[in-house]
């Protein structure tokens, strides 16, 4: 892979040679990258471009999709993920959060408490009782949501806006202490006050996880991104500083888009 000049720290993801097909269809082409610790990863692009089936890769969640081939090589933390690796404690170190906010139907409490418990956090003792609770209250915190819930734990989280039950998919993430969070349009079905509480969390939330976010919203991953990348026709154009990419930009093709000639 060309070197992107980039000035991050070690790579939490190396991403070499991806090739990802559905069927008989090829959705990601030669794919090289890297993802590096503790930043924010924008991947941008047209509808259709593959960026959101490369975000799947990360957690094997293609894993899940009949007919999907893959070849390249993909190194979580130097290790190969379709190596002889646990899948399940995989995608517990590497959480997902989706375009829409899927809040299960039960209490905003219960719904950061699920992963802990699946994940067997036993509450047979008080003190495992406590250890609950204080790890569903820092979730909150941290998902910047605690002070606008505090009063409603044990209400169904379906009566919150849109913007509070995505804070609170992330705060569910968060409550099975993942590594990494992987972000799937998450703003995109938001108002801009939600949006822009959302922003601001992501910056806080990357000294201690490395996020990968797809977004459609050029001007969102100009904001909150270290590094972008461009994906056309299942290629990765360029990889670069965001400020590279949105500012000077090597291809032709990135230009274009950027600059809304096409897509």
């Amino acid at each position: 892979m060309a070197d992107t000049g980039i000035p991050l720290g070690p790579a939490k993801f190396e991403v070499e040679g991806l090739d990802l097909w559905y069927g008989q269809t090829q959705a990601l082409k030669k794919v090289s990258l890297k993802v590096a610790a503790n930043s924010i990863t924008a991947l941008i692009g047209p509808s259709g471009c593959g960026k959101s089936t490369f975000l799947r890769v990360l957690d094997r969640m293609n894993d899940l999709i009949d007919n999907v081939r893959i070849e390249g090589l993909v190194k979580y933390e130097g290790d190969d993920i379709f190596g002889d690796v646990d899948v399940i404690e995989l995608r517990k170190k590497i959480g997902m959060v989706f375009q829409k906010p899927n809040p299960f139907p039960m209490s905003v409490f219960d719904n950061v408490a699920y992963g802990p418990r699946v994940h067997g956090l036993h509450t047979r003792s008080a003190a495992e009782r406590r250890a609950l609770v204080e790890l569903v209250e820092r979730s909150l915190v941290n998902a910047a949501l605690f002070d606008e819930v505090k009063d409603r734990l044990h209400k169904s989280a379906l009566g919150l806006s849109g913007g509070q039950q995505q804070r609170l998919c992330i705060a569910r993430v968060l409550a099975v202490e993942p590594d990494v969070l992987l972000m799937d349009e998450p703003t995109s079905a938001l108002d801009p006050i939600s949006t822009a509480k959302i922003e601001t969390l992501l910056d806080e939330l990357k000294v201690r996880y490395t996020i990968v976010i797809v977004t459609h919203n050029m001007q969102q991953a100009g904001r909150v991104s270290d590094t972008t990348g461009f994906f056309l026709h299942g290629e990765l154009v360029e990889f670069a500083s965001t400020k590279e990419i949105f500012f000077n930009p090597k291809d032709e093709r990135t230009e274009n888009y950027i600059s809304g000639r096409f897509g």
